[in-house]
């Protein structure tokens, strides 16, 4: 049921909040809220689902959204609408400062209190917090060591609590803060009415962990809002280099195709590299080549930072070379390319700060580089505890582990948005490939370019699908008695002692792949590993086995939506300059992703679906054009074409077919069902 104005506290509010009135000052819409105070005309869906749990019942909710989707708005309006006074915990002093800089300039009463402040400052600030002047007031987690601290907050009406990026309460996660873990404690003594936890990055067990900490139960105690992952307009790329040297040119490449000359850029690009001396390194290179850049790392001083920091917000600087202590906070919306040319820790911290493109919502591009050297470099690094002790091995092993993860990305043969959408457990906004990251650009390229006829086109298709079922008929067959590289020796064919001992010689997996060379197959299984058709054992040694959709795969009731890895040498650094270029910022129109292989699958087209077509092409137009989004984000043209074809007449029908996952089929399914049935 939709909420209509702000629920009243629930009646399990502790006795010491007495004061706290059980009626609004006005009696508001959120709708009306939103346009009066924020001069926003909607919600995005999320953010209503959110308010309304936070407002209504069960009063708790646990909000997973990227970075940059607008998950402050889901406690500040609240806040406004509410009585009493809305506390917000959160890591970083700048975003504190610049959230009630915004606030106070809608003329809403907001704070923040922190250890950069005087003592003279604090305490008037804090006197005005139990005389109930503010709707929102801002802390650092730091905050709550102090007892005297978490004293006034007990004495003040404390209507909700929000807890800015949550993640890092969670020990597993890819960011723990060791200060976050008395939020849980300061929540069992306040009781507040109303709890909200932000963050734009956690895995489902970090999700749990979250709620563990924060004592929202289960059931019906909280919703949790997982939604707005999706990010049709950034082009993600992930690319092995040899070393610096083609890491260094891949960069160039990056920057030049993304941001134009470095004398008059279009916008802005922010470096992420992994120590300190990298950063430097390459802000040395940058400014070398005529690029306005500079370093950013935590070794700098606080000044430093801010100085950087400011310039690149005010456009006086167009390139940041950073560690990951960069990004937080910083308001620029047109940052046109994120590039990694060493790998970040894990794929959380990497579709953060990669989310920092295209917050304006046009095209914007996202390159990860990484070498063996990275590789090596990330193992010394997790190993590492606070003050070069050694990490406890625990914490180490879990940090190995989430990497690893972000390894799988790297090697991931099918849709890289896809991807993330379904490492992050957002299984509802995933694309059926989203047509422009390099994997489906390079599949569509592969499925609908050298001339080849239709029939030969699926003559392809099917053989790629062979392949990959043979594959995971040699994982299935294995029955978790080795690791990748024996059943990629299986699959060869390779009789050793090995096989023999495992008994994998008798089988009729045996030699399936024995076409292929060692490295090619192995190579094959960790993409398969990467899109979820095989899992590893959590046992000491782990072992591959065939998940359930690797089960569909295998039976042929899923086509197998995979680019089969490149044979050796295909696509080395021997590869020009251009081609380089173009792997990053592919040479096609906006509105066609992969224009060779749009043209393939309209050529054929006959005299009864080719006006078909037309119609879906001119409702996608329309929609597109209503949106303000790229015609690829409603559709891609082998979508339509599949469409012409096949005549599907429900939701059901229309996921099954290329291109048209659960959030396409959602947001734009009944308006192509309507033009097929409707033929307008």
């Amino acid at each position: 049921m939709a909420l209509s104005w702000y629920t009243p506290p629930r009646s399990t509010m502790k006795e010491s909040f007495g004061t706290l009135r059980r009626t609004p000052d006005e009696h508001v819409s959120i709708d009306q809220a939103l346009r009066e105070r924020f001069g926003l005309d909607a919600f995005r869906p999320w953010q209503r689902e959110a308010i309304e749990a936070v407002l209504g019942e069960p009063g708790r909710a646990l909000v997973v959204a990227p970075t940059g989707g607008g998950k402050s708005l889901t406690y500040q309006l609240p806040a406004t609408v509410l009585p009493g006074t809305t506390l917000v915990i959160s890591p970083l002093v700048a975003l504190m400062e610049d959230q009630v800089r915004s606030l106070l300039a809608r003329g809403i009463p907001a704070t923040f209190l922190a250890s950069t402040l005087s003592r003279d400052e604090r305490d008037f600030r804090e006197q005005a917090m139990l005389r109930g002047e503010y709707k929102l007031v801002y802390a650092a987690p730091e905050r709550l060591s102090s007892d005297g601290f978490v004293r006034l907050l007990s004495r003040c009406s404390i209507a909700l609590v929000a807890i800015d990026e949550a993640h890092c309460i969670a020990q597993w996660g890819h960011d723990f803060r060791p200060d976050y873990l008395r939020i849980g404690a300061l929540l069992q003594r306040l009781q507040p009415p109303r709890i909200l936890a932000c963050t734009a990055t956690a895995t489902p067990d970090v999700r749990r962990e979250i709620k563990e900490r924060l004592g929202f139960g289960g059931g019906t105690l909280y919703k949790e809002v997982l939604r707005g992952f999706a990010r049709p307009n950034l082009h993600l790329a992930a690319r092995n280099v040899d070393g610096p040297k083609q890491a260094k040119e891949s960069l160039l490449d990056a920057l030049e195709s993304a941001l134009g000359s470095a004398r008059l850029p279009s916008g802005g690009a922010i470096v992420y590299a992994a120590t300190r001396k990298t950063t430097e390194l390459y802000a040395d290179l940058l400014g070398k080549q005529g690029w306005r850049a500079a370093a950013y790392h935590a070794g700098m001083s606080g000044d430093a930072r801010s100085k950087v920091a400011d310039r690149f917000a005010s456009r006086k600087l167009a390139v940041v070379v950073a560690t990951n202590a960069f990004g937080m906070g910083i308001d620029r919306a047109d940052i046109r390319v994120v590039v990694h040319v060493q790998p970040p820790s894990s794929i959380e911290a990497y579709y953060q700060e990669v989310g920092r493109a295209g917050r304006d919502g046009d095209q914007a591009y996202g390159l990860l580089l990484c070498s063996g050297a990275d590789i090596t470099l990330r193992r010394r690094l997790v190993q590492l505890g606070t003050e070069g002790a050694p990490a406890d091995p625990v914490l180490a092993a879990r940090a190995w582990g989430l990497f690893r993860e972000l390894l799988r990305y790297l090697d991931a043969r099918t849709c890289r948005h896809d991807f993330v959408l379904r490492y992050f457990g957002d299984e509802q906004e995933t694309l059926g490939g989203c047509g422009h990251c390099d994997v489906c650009l390079a599949l569509d390229s592969a499925n609908g370019t050298s001339g080849n006829s239709a029939e030969e086109s699926e003559t392809d298709a099917r053989d790629k699908a062979l392949v990959v079922r043979k594959a995971l008929s040699g994982v299935a067959r294995a029955q978790k008695r080795a690791g990748l590289v024996a059943i990629g020796d299986m699959l060869k064919g390779v009789d050793s002692e090995k096989t023999r001992k495992f008994g994998f010689t008798d089988l009729s997996t045996f030699g399936l792949l024995k076409d292929r060379s060692s490295d090619w197959i192995v190579a094959l299984l960790r993409s398969l590993l990467a899109a979820g058709w095989i899992d590893l054992t959590i046992t000491e040694h782990p072992v591959p086995y065939l998940t359930r959709a690797g089960a569909e795969v295998m039976k042929g009731a899923i086509e197998p939506r995979i680019m089969l890895p490149a044979e050796r040498g295909a696509d080395g650094p021997t590869r020009s300059r251009k081609a380089r270029a173009t792997s990053v910022r592919p040479n096609v129109t906006p509105a066609t992703p992969s224009v060779a292989a749009s043209l393939a699958a309209v050529a054929f087209l006959d005299a009864k679906t080719q006006p078909v077509f037309e119609k879906l092409r001119a409702h996608r137009a329309e929609v597109a054009k209503q949106r303000g989004v790229p015609a690829y984000v409603v559709a891609l043209d082998r979508t339509l074409v599949e469409m012409a074809k096949v005549h599907p007449t429900t939701t059901a029908q229309l996921l099954m077919l290329h291109g048209m996952g659960p959030a396409r089929a959602e947001q734009y399914g009944l308006g192509f069902l309507r033009v097929l049935n409707n033929g307008t």
